[in-house]
Protein backbone atom coordinates (compact mmCIF):
# COMPACT_ATOMS: atom_id res chain seq x y z
CA UNK A 1 0.00 0.00 0.00
CA UNK A 2 1.36 3.42 -0.91
CA UNK A 3 1.99 6.14 1.66
CA UNK A 4 -0.67 8.22 -0.01
CA UNK A 5 -3.40 5.68 0.82
CA UNK A 6 -3.50 6.26 4.60
CA UNK A 7 -3.34 10.00 3.99
CA UNK A 8 -6.32 9.76 1.64
CA UNK A 9 -8.22 7.65 4.18
CA UNK A 10 -7.60 10.27 6.87
CA UNK A 11 -8.83 13.00 4.57
CA UNK A 12 -12.01 11.06 3.82
CA UNK A 13 -12.56 10.38 7.52
CA UNK A 14 -12.09 14.08 8.21
CA UNK A 15 -14.89 15.04 5.82
CA UNK A 16 -17.54 12.37 6.29
CA UNK A 17 -18.73 13.68 9.65
CA UNK A 18 -19.40 17.28 8.60
CA UNK A 19 -20.90 16.01 5.35
CA UNK A 20 -23.20 13.70 7.34
CA UNK A 21 -24.19 16.52 9.69
CA UNK A 22 -24.95 18.93 6.86
CA UNK A 23 -26.85 16.20 5.01
CA UNK A 24 -28.92 15.37 8.07
CA UNK A 25 -29.66 19.05 8.73
CA UNK A 26 -30.64 19.55 5.07
CA UNK A 27 -32.89 16.47 5.22
CA UNK A 28 -34.64 17.77 8.35
CA UNK A 29 -35.14 21.21 6.82
CA UNK A 30 -36.47 19.75 3.56
CA UNK A 31 -38.78 17.50 5.58
CA UNK A 32 -40.27 20.44 7.49
CA UNK A 33 -40.06 22.88 4.52
CA UNK A 34 -37.04 25.24 4.70
CA UNK A 35 -39.18 28.14 3.53
CA UNK A 36 -41.43 27.80 6.57
CA UNK A 37 -38.46 27.47 8.92
CA UNK A 38 -36.92 30.59 7.38
CA UNK A 39 -40.22 32.46 7.73
CA UNK A 40 -40.43 31.48 11.41
CA UNK A 41 -36.86 32.63 12.06
CA UNK A 42 -37.53 35.91 10.20
CA UNK A 43 -40.25 36.76 12.73
CA UNK A 44 -38.12 36.25 15.84
CA UNK A 45 -39.06 38.21 18.93
CA UNK A 46 -35.81 40.11 19.71
CA UNK A 47 -36.50 40.32 23.45
CA UNK A 48 -37.01 36.59 23.83
CA UNK A 49 -34.00 35.99 21.56
CA UNK A 50 -31.87 38.15 23.87
CA UNK A 51 -33.20 36.39 26.96
CA UNK A 52 -32.26 33.06 25.41
CA UNK A 53 -28.75 34.32 24.69
CA UNK A 54 -28.36 35.40 28.33
CA UNK A 55 -29.57 32.05 29.69
CA UNK A 56 -27.38 30.14 27.23
CA UNK A 57 -24.35 32.19 28.28
CA UNK A 58 -25.21 31.63 31.94
CA UNK A 59 -25.35 27.87 31.29
CA UNK A 60 -21.84 27.90 29.82
CA UNK A 61 -20.47 30.11 32.61
CA UNK A 62 -21.88 27.62 35.13
CA UNK A 63 -20.38 24.79 33.06
CA UNK A 64 -16.96 26.44 33.25
CA UNK A 65 -17.32 26.67 37.03
CA UNK A 66 -18.38 23.00 37.22
CA UNK A 67 -15.40 21.87 35.12
CA UNK A 68 -13.00 23.90 37.27
CA UNK A 69 -14.56 22.44 40.42
CA UNK A 70 -14.20 18.94 38.98
CA UNK A 71 -10.50 19.54 38.36
CA UNK A 72 -10.18 20.74 41.96
CA UNK A 73 -11.89 17.53 43.12
CA UNK A 74 -9.17 15.63 41.28
CA UNK A 75 -6.65 17.73 43.22
CA UNK A 76 -5.65 20.32 40.61
CA UNK A 77 -6.55 23.94 41.11
CA UNK A 78 -6.69 26.36 38.18
CA UNK A 79 -7.57 30.08 38.18
CA UNK A 80 -11.18 30.96 37.46
CA UNK A 81 -10.28 33.39 34.66
CA UNK A 82 -8.22 30.72 32.91
CA UNK A 83 -11.02 28.15 33.23
CA UNK A 84 -13.59 30.67 31.94
CA UNK A 85 -11.61 31.61 28.83
CA UNK A 86 -10.53 28.03 28.11
CA UNK A 87 -14.10 26.78 28.38
CA UNK A 88 -15.37 29.38 25.91
CA UNK A 89 -12.48 28.55 23.58
CA UNK A 90 -13.86 25.03 23.69
CA UNK A 91 -17.31 26.39 22.83
CA UNK A 92 -15.79 28.23 19.86
CA UNK A 93 -13.93 25.07 18.77
CA UNK A 94 -17.17 23.09 18.82
CA UNK A 95 -18.69 25.61 16.42
CA UNK A 96 -16.03 25.11 13.73
CA UNK A 97 -14.60 21.64 14.36
CA UNK A 98 -16.30 18.35 13.39
CA UNK A 99 -17.22 15.86 16.09
CA UNK A 100 -20.02 17.67 18.00
CA UNK A 101 -18.54 18.52 21.44
CA UNK A 102 -15.39 16.40 21.07
CA UNK A 103 -13.17 19.12 19.59
CA UNK A 104 -13.75 21.55 22.45
CA UNK A 105 -13.27 18.79 25.02
CA UNK A 106 -9.88 17.87 23.57
CA UNK A 107 -8.86 21.53 23.66
CA UNK A 108 -9.81 21.82 27.34
CA UNK A 109 -7.99 18.62 28.29
CA UNK A 110 -4.88 19.77 26.42
CA UNK A 111 -5.05 23.13 28.17
CA UNK A 112 -5.08 21.43 31.57
CA UNK A 113 -2.19 19.18 30.58
CA UNK A 114 -0.14 22.21 29.54
CA UNK A 115 -0.66 23.59 33.04
CA UNK A 116 1.06 20.51 34.46
CA UNK A 117 -1.91 18.19 35.00
CA UNK A 118 -1.12 14.58 34.00
CA UNK A 119 -2.73 13.43 30.76
CA UNK A 120 -4.97 10.91 32.53
CA UNK A 121 -6.39 13.39 35.04
CA UNK A 122 -6.71 16.12 32.39
CA UNK A 123 -8.78 13.83 30.19
CA UNK A 124 -10.78 12.49 33.10
CA UNK A 125 -11.73 16.02 34.20
CA UNK A 126 -13.39 16.64 30.83
CA UNK A 127 -15.08 13.23 30.67
CA UNK A 128 -16.40 13.65 34.22
CA UNK A 129 -17.64 17.12 33.30
CA UNK A 130 -19.65 15.66 30.42
CA UNK A 131 -20.97 12.81 32.58
CA UNK A 132 -21.88 15.29 35.30
CA UNK A 133 -23.90 17.27 32.76
CA UNK A 134 -25.71 14.12 31.60
CA UNK A 135 -26.26 13.19 35.25
CA UNK A 136 -27.93 16.54 35.98
CA UNK A 137 -29.98 16.36 32.77
CA UNK A 138 -31.41 12.93 33.60
CA UNK A 139 -32.16 13.86 37.20
CA UNK A 140 -33.85 17.13 36.23
CA UNK A 141 -35.98 15.45 33.58
CA UNK A 142 -36.92 12.58 35.90
CA UNK A 143 -37.82 14.89 38.79
CA UNK A 144 -39.96 17.13 36.57
CA UNK A 145 -41.74 14.07 35.17
CA UNK A 146 -42.24 12.72 38.70
CA UNK A 147 -43.63 16.04 39.94
CA UNK A 148 -46.06 16.07 37.02
CA UNK A 149 -47.17 12.57 38.00
CA UNK A 150 -47.72 13.66 41.62
CA UNK A 151 -49.60 16.76 40.52
CA UNK A 152 -51.76 14.83 38.09
CA UNK A 153 -50.51 16.84 35.11
CA UNK A 154 -50.43 14.61 32.00
CA UNK A 155 -47.37 14.93 29.78
CA UNK A 156 -47.54 14.84 25.96
CA UNK A 157 -45.56 11.60 25.66
CA UNK A 158 -47.15 9.59 28.49
CA UNK A 159 -49.84 7.85 26.46
CA UNK A 160 -47.66 6.82 23.51
CA UNK A 161 -44.72 5.83 25.71
CA UNK A 162 -46.94 3.84 28.07
CA UNK A 163 -48.45 1.93 25.14
CA UNK A 164 -45.01 1.28 23.66
CA UNK A 165 -43.67 -0.06 26.96
CA UNK A 166 -46.87 -1.85 27.87
CA UNK A 167 -47.20 0.10 31.14
CA UNK A 168 -49.76 2.45 32.63
CA UNK A 169 -48.91 6.20 32.81
CA UNK A 170 -48.87 5.92 36.60
CA UNK A 171 -45.99 3.44 36.38
CA UNK A 172 -44.01 5.90 34.27
CA UNK A 173 -44.20 8.59 36.97
CA UNK A 174 -43.02 6.15 39.61
CA UNK A 175 -40.23 4.95 37.31
CA UNK A 176 -39.11 8.56 36.87
CA UNK A 177 -38.70 8.98 40.62
CA UNK A 178 -36.83 5.67 40.85
CA UNK A 179 -34.48 6.81 38.07
CA UNK A 180 -33.78 10.08 39.92
CA UNK A 181 -33.06 8.28 43.20
CA UNK A 182 -30.80 5.71 41.52
CA UNK A 183 -28.92 8.42 39.62
CA UNK A 184 -27.90 9.92 42.97
CA UNK A 185 -27.54 6.73 45.02
CA UNK A 186 -25.35 4.67 42.66
CA UNK A 187 -22.45 7.17 42.36
CA UNK A 188 -22.67 7.90 46.10
CA UNK A 189 -22.42 4.21 46.96
CA UNK A 190 -19.49 3.75 44.57
CA UNK A 191 -17.62 6.65 46.18
CA UNK A 192 -18.37 5.31 49.65
CA UNK A 193 -17.06 1.80 48.96
CA UNK A 194 -13.96 2.77 46.95
CA UNK A 195 -11.60 3.51 49.91
CA UNK A 196 -12.57 0.17 51.48
CA UNK A 197 -11.76 -1.65 48.23
CA UNK A 198 -8.52 0.27 47.76
CA UNK A 199 -7.31 -0.74 51.22
CA UNK A 200 -7.58 -4.37 50.16
CA UNK A 201 -5.92 -4.02 46.78
CA UNK A 202 -2.25 -3.08 46.56
CA UNK A 203 -1.22 -0.65 43.88
CA UNK A 204 -4.68 0.96 43.46
CA UNK A 205 -3.19 4.43 43.87
CA UNK A 206 -0.83 3.95 40.90
CA UNK A 207 -3.34 2.22 38.60
CA UNK A 208 -5.27 3.86 35.75
CA UNK A 209 -8.16 4.09 38.26
CA UNK A 210 -6.19 6.27 40.66
CA UNK A 211 -8.37 9.24 39.73
CA UNK A 212 -11.44 7.49 41.16
CA UNK A 213 -9.61 6.83 44.41
CA UNK A 214 -8.78 10.54 44.55
CA UNK A 215 -12.45 11.44 44.14
CA UNK A 216 -13.40 9.02 46.93
CA UNK A 217 -10.78 10.44 49.31
CA UNK A 218 -10.95 14.15 48.50
CA UNK A 219 -14.07 15.49 50.29
CA UNK A 220 -16.37 13.34 48.14
CA UNK A 221 -19.69 14.48 49.63
CA UNK A 222 -18.87 18.17 49.43
CA UNK A 223 -17.51 17.98 45.89
CA UNK A 224 -20.20 15.54 44.76
CA UNK A 225 -22.94 17.85 46.05
CA UNK A 226 -21.31 20.81 44.30
CA UNK A 227 -21.18 18.86 41.04
CA UNK A 228 -24.83 17.86 41.36
CA UNK A 229 -25.99 21.37 42.19
CA UNK A 230 -23.83 22.80 39.41
CA UNK A 231 -25.15 20.33 36.84
CA UNK A 232 -28.77 20.94 37.83
CA UNK A 233 -28.17 24.69 37.50
CA UNK A 234 -26.52 24.23 34.09
CA UNK A 235 -29.39 22.12 32.78
CA UNK A 236 -32.03 24.43 34.25
CA UNK A 237 -30.41 27.34 32.42
CA UNK A 238 -30.20 25.26 29.23
CA UNK A 239 -33.88 24.35 29.44
CA UNK A 240 -34.64 28.03 30.01
CA UNK A 241 -32.75 28.72 26.78
CA UNK A 242 -35.08 26.31 24.96
CA UNK A 243 -38.04 27.98 26.67
CA UNK A 244 -36.93 31.43 25.47
CA UNK A 245 -36.27 30.09 21.97
CA UNK A 246 -39.78 28.63 21.86
CA UNK A 247 -41.27 31.99 22.78
CA UNK A 248 -38.95 33.77 20.34
CA UNK A 249 -40.29 31.73 17.40
CA UNK A 250 -43.91 32.09 18.52
CA UNK A 251 -44.42 28.51 19.74
CA UNK A 252 -44.52 28.79 23.55
CA UNK A 253 -44.26 25.57 25.52
CA UNK A 254 -44.37 24.87 29.27
CA UNK A 255 -40.96 24.84 30.94
CA UNK A 256 -41.69 21.40 32.41
CA UNK A 257 -42.43 19.96 28.98
CA UNK A 258 -39.14 21.30 27.65
CA UNK A 259 -37.23 19.97 30.69
CA UNK A 260 -38.28 16.45 29.68
CA UNK A 261 -37.88 17.01 25.93
CA UNK A 262 -34.36 18.35 26.58
CA UNK A 263 -33.11 14.88 27.56
CA UNK A 264 -33.26 13.33 24.06
CA UNK A 265 -32.62 16.66 22.29
CA UNK A 266 -29.42 17.41 24.21
CA UNK A 267 -28.20 13.81 24.09
CA UNK A 268 -28.65 13.66 20.30
CA UNK A 269 -26.84 17.00 20.00
CA UNK A 270 -23.71 15.46 21.57
CA UNK A 271 -23.46 12.61 19.04
CA UNK A 272 -20.03 13.02 17.34
CA UNK A 273 -21.27 13.21 13.75
CA UNK A 274 -20.96 16.88 12.88
CA UNK A 275 -20.47 20.46 13.97
CA UNK A 276 -21.93 21.61 17.28
CA UNK A 277 -24.86 19.19 17.21
CA UNK A 278 -26.26 20.49 13.91
CA UNK A 279 -28.60 18.03 12.27
CA UNK A 280 -29.05 15.57 15.12
CA UNK A 281 -30.40 18.28 17.42
CA UNK A 282 -32.96 19.46 14.87
CA UNK A 283 -34.08 15.92 14.06
CA UNK A 284 -34.58 15.12 17.75
CA UNK A 285 -36.45 18.39 18.36
CA UNK A 286 -38.90 17.72 15.53
CA UNK A 287 -39.56 14.15 16.70
CA UNK A 288 -39.87 14.99 20.39
CA UNK A 289 -41.80 18.27 20.25
CA UNK A 290 -44.41 17.12 17.71
CA UNK A 291 -46.40 15.18 20.37
CA UNK A 292 -46.44 18.39 22.44
CA UNK A 293 -48.40 20.07 19.68
CA UNK A 294 -45.52 21.98 18.11
CA UNK A 295 -45.42 22.25 14.34
CA UNK A 296 -42.35 20.72 12.73
CA UNK A 297 -41.18 24.07 11.32
CA UNK A 298 -41.36 25.69 14.76
CA UNK A 299 -39.62 22.74 16.44
CA UNK A 300 -36.77 22.89 13.90
CA UNK A 301 -36.55 26.68 14.33
CA UNK A 302 -36.27 26.27 18.13
CA UNK A 303 -33.36 23.85 17.66
CA UNK A 304 -31.68 26.07 15.07
CA UNK A 305 -31.96 29.08 17.36
CA UNK A 306 -30.50 27.05 20.24
CA UNK A 307 -27.56 26.12 18.01
CA UNK A 308 -26.93 29.74 17.03
CA UNK A 309 -26.38 30.91 20.61
CA UNK A 310 -22.91 29.28 20.99
CA UNK A 311 -21.81 31.04 17.80
CA UNK A 312 -22.62 34.40 19.40
CA UNK A 313 -20.82 33.34 22.60
CA UNK A 314 -17.66 32.39 20.73
CA UNK A 315 -16.53 36.01 21.03
CA UNK A 316 -15.84 35.33 24.73
CA UNK A 317 -13.01 33.04 23.62
CA UNK A 318 -11.09 36.22 22.76
CA UNK A 319 -11.15 37.37 26.39
CA UNK A 320 -7.52 37.82 27.49
CA UNK A 321 -6.21 35.37 30.06
CA UNK A 322 -3.61 37.76 31.40
CA UNK A 323 -0.85 36.59 33.71
CA UNK A 324 -2.94 33.64 34.93
CA UNK A 325 -2.25 31.79 31.67
CA UNK A 326 1.30 30.93 32.78
CA UNK A 327 1.60 27.18 33.14
CA UNK A 328 2.39 25.72 36.54
CA UNK A 329 2.51 22.26 38.09
CA UNK A 330 -0.07 21.77 40.86
CA UNK A 331 0.47 19.55 43.85
CA UNK A 332 -0.42 15.92 43.13
CA UNK A 333 -3.65 14.71 44.77
CA UNK A 334 -3.80 12.08 47.49
CA UNK A 335 -3.60 8.56 46.16
CA UNK A 336 -2.71 9.74 42.64
CA UNK A 337 1.02 10.20 42.15
CA UNK A 338 2.04 12.82 39.62
CA UNK A 339 3.21 11.20 36.39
Amino acid sequence: MSAAAPHGARRRARWWRPALALGLLAAVLVWVDPGRVGAVLARLDPWWWGAGLLSSTAANVLSAWRWRDGAAWLGYSVPWRWAFVTYFRGVAANVVMPGAVVGGDVLRAWGLHRRGVPVLEAGVSVVLDRLSGLWGLVILGAVVWGLGWIGGVPLPWEGALARWLGLSPAWLGGAAWCAAVLAVAVPAAALAITPWLAARRAGWGSSPWRWWLTLAQHAPWRHGARQLIGSLAVQAASVTTLYCAAYAVGAPLPWATLAIAAVPVFVFATLPVGFGGWGTREAAAVLVLAPAGTEASHAAAIAVLYGLYPIAQSALALWPMGATATAHTPAPPTGAPHR
